[in-house]
């Protein structure tokens, strides 16, 4: 569905964005990470730019991508800290714009706490000694 978003519309418009963050979910879910930050980095500029930061896609995008970080069994501790870095600065936007309780606020939040989770074990860090 991408690639004919993007032969028939271009990588600027809405569809095309849309199709691309599915695809990289769909990526990501098969754990294919690599290909999943690979369209992730490429696309979430084009849609920050046409779709604005504060769009449901563009934060899904850039949730994605920090998933595509910290879930990858091979990631450096330096992925991880990029992902953590990346949800806390999506999660207030998200939580602005729809609230707490949206679905898009409440998985950026359960992804910032995963990926805390997943430096604190890297770093050998008790759970009870490190930020929340």
């Amino acid at each position: 569905v991408y690639s004919g978003r993007l032969r028939l519309h271009g990588e600027q418009h809405q569809k095309t964005l849309l199709a691309a963050s599915n695809y990289a979910a769909t990526l990501l879910h098969l754990k294919r990470f690599e290909e999943g930050r690979t369209l992730l980095r490429k696309t979430i500029p084009v849609a920050e730019k046409v779709l604005g930061e504060s769009n449901d896609t563009t934060l899904r995008m850039k949730s994605n991508y920090a998933v595509a970080l910290y879930r990858d069994a091979g990631a450096a501790l330096d992925d991880l800290r990029e992902a953590v870095t990346m949800l806390e600065e999506t999660e207030p936007t998200a939580r602005r714009v729809f609230g707490g309780a949206h679905p898009t606020t409440t998985e950026i939040e359960q992804c910032l706490r995963e990926s805390r989770a997943a430096i604190r074990a890297r770093e050998g860090t008790p759970p009870g000694n490190a930020r929340p």
